[in-house]
């Protein structure tokens, strides 16, 4: 039985992840360092200062992942208005809204998702938000599903979750929950079925 929903929130819930691409193309020219799309999409899920410290480990780069990361934040935050819900996802909010607690887990940090929630119409729709900031292990660790399930209260087992990425599905069955790939719900969208 289902009793609670948790939701990532970029590439989910709002189709964030063009306008962060922009920001980290502007950031690789700047610094110089190897990152592309592929690999982008297949780290979805992890806050931009883990990304750089990956990233500079691995390229031996001579850069603070902090400030790169906060440098990055802000060139996204320059074009969050064009950021729209997926409008799939946004209907299952709407099916359950007042019926079920539902959370957010997101990689994100709190003030940028908090905006975008407010931004979308949609911050109400959610009892919790579940951040970066809540946890010290990201996705595929389950911490922030697990963290956002304890705050809307509901065991892990009896939770449904949404994802866009194999890194946080992987999360969400770490976590023991149900596990729903978003990118299914949009090919059959698109298919008309």
């Amino acid at each position: 039985m289902i009793a609670g929903l948790i939701f990532d929130f970029d590439g989910t819930l709002a189709d964030t992840m063009p306008v962060h691409w922009r920001a980290w193309e502007q950031i690789i020219a700047k610094y110089g360092f190897a990152f592309n799309y592929a690999r982008f999409q297949t780290w979805g899920g992890k806050p931009a200062r883990e990304i750089m410290r990956l990233l500079i480990e691995e390229q031996h780069l001579a850069l603070d992942p902090l400030v790169v990361a906060r440098e990055k934040e802000a060139l996204y935050l320059t074009s969050v208005s064009d950021v729209r819900p997926i409008a799939p996802v946004l209907e299952i909010v709407y099916q359950h809204r007042g019926l079920l607690p539902m959370a957010i887990a997101t990689g994100g940090s709190r003030h940028v998702v908090e905006r975008l929630l407010k931004q979308l119409g949609i911050r109400d729709c959610f009892q919790a938000v579940a951040t970066n900031e809540d946890v010290s292990r990201y996705k595929p660790a389950p911490d922030i599903f697990l963290e956002a399930a304890r705050r809307i209260n509901v065991s892990p087992a009896s939770c449904r979750a949404y994802e866009d990425t194999d890194m946080g599905l992987e999360a969400i069955r770490a976590a023991g929950m149900e596990a729903v790939d978003v990118r299914e719900l949009l090919r059959a969208r698109a298919l008309g079925t």
